[in-house]
């Protein structure tokens, strides 16, 4: 939200500079009223005209009386700003709500709104609103729409003042903005067993042994209405009141979506690029996962983790999933090309814990860059990778030398690891990709990338 005023405190500026504001302030019918007026006044003295000297004063003082009277109109107006979601996705569009309220005794004149937003949210909008009643209120809308994903700032809004014959045009402007921030596009994805359970919650294999040993077990106050099968009596007795058992916890299924953002290894750009492409595919994954019970991390090959470091950097709790996609979402939203060469700094970070699901997004990778990224899947339960021939995107197909030709070789590496690895051609469905992943997980259908634009 966006508030502000137009008071006393923002006009004072000194005798000097408000009467630059106020001469600055003139508009051309302003000025050609002063320059008239001079031009008459001049040849009245040369021609000792009385009648015309009087003529050219009045047309000279016009506009002057104008702009000081308005420059000297203490107009109290609020103003706040509303975004309608303050969070859209790529291609979508969002609704800015703005309202002026008159907080001053006076009425107000006739006011020309306008509020700054970047050129690829659309043309600046405009709108003009009539005499504001004192205590009265006025509300206007426009929508903003980007291709690009990215965080934009919405203001400052400004006012524009204007007499009622014209000649002298002010600008006031608030001093708070907004923020829109537009996400990458998320393709729903079918409900696949990649990780071999259907939800993110269960016994599992890799249950935490935290969970299974009665050495570890924390227990806590009885509470009113605590069953009384519950209570631990061992630690009753030590600290001298009833404790209970707690209630066991069903571990989260973990699952690292992995970004490969190395500028060397993706050419082209805008929304059609390869590189986008992972973007978008990355955050539906992620987005994928969290709706299937899975506890969920984002890692770039900066090595680079969000949510954050605690509990290895992954989203726990039910109540904290939100939070987390939502700045997950944030980071997508303003990422881009790393400076770094090589995967060995998110490679140290995978192997340090066992990662459960890991799904990753790659660009070009020569054959040193593959070797890391096999390794990659050792510390993983299971693990699947789309290999983005950024070649295939840039160049039309007939002038790619064989089909797929660059990244046979780490598709071959990849496989040979133990990972699930698929070409993405250019314009291919990640749903297709997605739902292909699993049936070469189950030994159904081929084995190669998909090789026509959303083919399976």
């Amino acid at each position: 939200m966006t508030t502000g005023g137009l008071g006393r405190a923002e006009a004072d500026r000194g005798d000097k500079g408000g009467v630059r504001t106020a001469l600055a302030g003139l508009t051309t019918r302003g000025r050609s009223f002063f320059a008239a007026g001079i031009a008459a006044a001049i040849c009245a003295y040369v021609l000792g005209q009385s009648d015309l000297l009087r003529v050219g004063l009045l047309l000279a003082v016009l506009p002057l009386i104008c702009a000081t009277v308005l420059y000297r109109t203490r107009y109290r107006v609020a103003g706040s700003r509303r975004l309608s979601p303050a969070r859209v996705p790529a291609g979508s569009e969002a609704r800015v709500h703005l309202r002026m309220d008159n907080v001053s005794r006076l009425p107000t004149g006739l006011l020309m709104l306008q509020d700054r937003v970047p050129y690829v949210l659309g043309p600046r909008p405009r709108f003009v609103l009539d005499r504001v009643e004192p205590g009265g209120r006025r509300e206007v809308s426009y929508r903003v729409r980007s291709d690009l994903r990215g965080r934009y700032p919405l203001g400052p809004l400004q006012l524009r003042l204007t007499d009622p014959f014209g000649m002298c045009e002010l600008t006031r402007s608030f001093s708070t903005y907004d923020t829109l921030t537009v996400i990458p596009r998320v393709e729903p994805l079918p409900p696949v067993r990649l990780s071999g359970e259907a939800k993110g919650y269960g016994e599992g294999r890799q249950r935490s042994l935290a969970l299974a040993g009665e050495d570890d077990l924390i227990p806590r106050g009885y509470r009113y209405g605590d069953d009384l099968r519950r209570v631990h009596w061992r630690s009753t007795a030590r600290y001298g009141e009833l404790m209970v058992r707690r209630e066991e916890q069903p571990q989260r299924s973990r699952c690292t979506v992995f970004l490969d953002t190395r500028g060397l290894a993706f050419q082209g750009a805008g929304p059609d690029s390869a590189f986008e492409w992972a973007v978008s595919g990355t955050a539906s994954v992620l987005v994928h996962m969290l709706e299937r019970g899975f506890s969920v991390r984002l890692l770039t090959d900066t090595g680079t983790s969000v949510p954050g470091e605690g509990a290895d950097g992954f989203a726990g709790a039910n109540q904290e999933s939100a939070d987390a996609a939502g700045m997950m979402m944030d980071t997508l939203a303003v990422i881009d090309h790393s400076d770094d060469t090589g995967l060995s700094r998110a490679y140290d970070v995978l192997r340090s814990g066992n990662e459960g699901l890991l799904v990753a997004f790659f660009g070009d990778l020569d054959e040193e860059q593959a070797s890391v990224a096999a390794k990659m899947r050792q510390r993983s339960g299971r693990a699947v990778a789309f290999l983005l021939d950024s070649d295939t995107w840039v160049r039309e197909p007939s002038d790619v030398p064989g089909p797929l030709a660059r990244s046979e070789e780490g598709l071959r590496m990849l496989r040979e690891a133990g990972w699930t690895a698929l070409s993405v051609p250019r314009g291919a469905s990640l749903t297709d990709l997605w739902s292909q992943a699993d049936r070469e997980r189950t030994g159904v259908g081929v084995t190669g990338g998909i090789t026509g634009e959303g083919a399976s």
